[in-house]
């Protein structure tokens, strides 16, 4: 089943999309937020066109466990999916997967303004991952 990753960002969404077996990740695409109606139609027309059946969206929680107010800020929009969308939509602990994100990309050598294009993505493509591998165990 291919599924859709997303990291809610405040200015930016980043996407990512698996392949059909579930087993590999990849960067999509970086959506520049337009308000929450625009951006569930944007993501809701990326589900269609890739015939994903499930949509993760990143839960920042807190280093100690708890919820702060971007976590809230994803339950909410993950709900407003899931009442959009004809698909499963799960919330994943995102911990730390942008600076994960940077950290590669930064290994790679990426330039600074290269790195924040590509960041979001890299980062909905490590929260699906992280969700992938723990599906398939």
């Amino acid at each position: 089943m291919v599924r859709v990753g997303i990291d809610l960002g405040d200015v930016r969404i980043g996407v990512a999309v698996s392949d059909e077996l579930g087993i590999v990740a990849s960067p999509h695409s970086v959506i520049t937020s337009a308000g929450w109606n625009r951006d569930v139609a944007r993501i809701s027309e990326i589900v269609d066109e890739v015939g994903a059946g499930e949509v993760i969206v990143g839960l920042p929680v807190n280093m100690d466990g708890t919820r702060g107010p971007r976590a809230q800020k994803a339950t909410d929009f993950a709900q407003r999916l899931k009442e959009a969308l004809d698909v499963p939509v799960l919330l994943w602990d995102e911990r730390l997967s942008t600076a994960q994100a940077n950290r590669a990309l930064l290994e790679a050598d990426l330039s600074r303004r290269r790195r924040r294009e590509v960041v979001d993505k890299a980062a909905a493509s490590l929260i699906l991952q992280n969700y992938l591998e723990f599906v398939s165990r």
